[in-house]
């Protein structure tokens, strides 16, 4: 991490996005027709979910997905790169079949990770890394 985090906490704030994403409908982070109205939908998912809970447990657990969102503090500015990190391995390590499929170029893929490097100057690094060495062996469509 780019600065000290709570390692626990940027795990529980992870943990907790995940779910509001999983009852919104994860949105394909390179399709912009799927991204349309994903805010709205993520929003309303959360007040649904975190309504199902006793007060005290919706108030901590809404707290962190806010906090998550806001990307404000040094754990959720660490908690949104590794969010991004993990798909960008995934296509990485399946030789950017899914990159390909969908016509994703390397300069999408910078300004969707673009973020990492203020939660993780080591892990933006990688990033970079991994955009080149993907685009030396051919994992993106380039025009």
């Amino acid at each position: 991490a780019a600065e000290p985090v709570d390692a626990t906490r940027v795990m529980r704030m992870l943990l907790v996005h995940d779910i509001v994403e999983i009852d919104a409908g994860d949105a394909y982070a390179y399709d912009p027709n799927a991204n349309v109205g994903k805010a709205e939908r993520e929003l309303a998912a959360a007040g649904r979910l975190f309504g199902l809970l006793p007060d005290d447990q919706a108030a901590e657990l809404r707290a962190l997905w806010d906090e998550f969102e806001a990307q404000a503090t040094a754990e959720s500015r660490f908690a949104n790169a590794l969010d991004r990190l993990m798909p960008l391995l995934h296509n990485y390590l399946n030789d950017g079949r899914v990159w390909r499929a969908n016509h994703v170029t390397p300069d999408q893929v910078r300004r969707r990770m673009a973020p990492v490097a203020g939660g993780s100057p080591a892990l933006g690094a990688l990033v970079e890394r991994i955009v080149a060495d993907s685009l030396d062996r051919g994992l993106f469509e380039t025009e």
